[in-house]
Formats: C-alpha cells, structure tokens, sequence
C-alpha cells in the first residue's frame, strides 16, 4: 500500500513538473518587432482628440446617479490630461497643425459595457493611436484599461494613472523612456 502511494505521488509531481516546463516553453516572449523609425525620430507632434464614450462622464446619460465608472470633470478631460502631460515632458513639440506634425496620436476614451462591481455597465479604457502624418499610416496602438473603483477619488485616481500608463507606454515605444515618478 504504501509502495503505491509512493508511485502515485511520484507520478503527481513528474505529471507536475512535465506540465510546468510545457507552460515555460509556451509562455516565453516571442522577439519584438521593429518600431516604426518615424516614431523614434519624431520630433513634433500633433495630438488628436477623438472623443469619449458617453456614460463616462456625469449628465444626461447617468441621470446623476454614483456610478463606479463616472469621472470627474467632462468629455475634454481625457485629451487635456495627456496633452498637459506630453507637453510637460520636452520630449516633442506639440503643434496645432497635423500637416506640419511628424506624427499624430490620436487619444480616444472608450466604454466597454460589462459588468462592474456585479452591474452592468462600461469598462473604461484610452486607446492610443499613433499615426505617421504624411503616410495616414497606423504605426502604432496602445490601450489602457482604467480599473473600476467605487468611490470617486478612487476612480479619479485610476483615470490619472491610465493617463500616465499610456503615456509612458508610448515613450517607452518611442525611446524616451518613462515619465519620472513624483
């Protein structure tokens, strides 16, 4: 009996450990593709606003209701933070003129609906769009998710940070490296 157990439990971890290199072997990264060199050698910048999904914002849509997904402030707040922010790095001139820009990003806030906190509603995410300015090519996406939360400075604080999350994945893309932590 004791010998079985023994075999059993043997065959427990070699089924284990064969099941453990099978996922390491799965799960390794594949090589990463080459970034567009107009996003590594721009230098100005046009950014685009392409608006946000209704219900993300107090009005009409939430009848004034607390909801897990509503920010502050208003539909513009998406596209003024991260302006604010790029601006703030140096790293590119910002024009008003997307003929005369190197690239163009375009920030979108989009709803997913889904369930939050057990009811339904939007799943809130920025996607990023970078585009070359002559071609009208796509180069480049990035989406962020902005995490749910339940109290109003929480969800603000998480706008924010899916604000700077962006932000810093189009750096990193673009070599310039992350914005620097307060």
């Amino acid at each position: 009996m004791k010998l079985l157990r023994a075999l059993c439990g043997l065959a427990v971890v070699l089924a284990w450990a064969t099941a453990s290199m099978s996922l390491a072997q799965k799960s390794a990264p594949a090589p990463a593709g080459p970034v567009p060199p107009a996003i590594i050698h721009a230098k100005s910048i046009f950014v685009s606003n392409a608006g946000s999904d209704r219900d993300l914002f107090p009005g009409i849509f939430s009848e004034d209701q607390e909801l897990p997904y509503l920010f502050t402030g208003d539909e513009e707040r998406p596209y003024a933070e991260f302006y604010t922010v790029l601006n703030s790095t140096g790293d590119y001139n910002l024009l008003s003129d997307p003929s005369q820009a190197d690239l163009v990003l375009e920030l979108q806030l989009r709803a997913h609906y889904g369930p939050v906190y057990g009811a339904p509603g939007p799943l809130a995410e920025f996607r990023l769009v970078v585009y070359g300015s002559q071609s009208h090519y796509v180069l480049w996406t990035i989406t962020q998710a902005i995490e749910p939360a339940i109290l109003q400075k929480n969800r603000d604080k998480n706008f924010d940070q899916a604000v700077t999350n962006v932000l810093n994945e189009f750096l990193n893309v673009a070599g310039k490296g992350p914005l620097p932590s307060h």
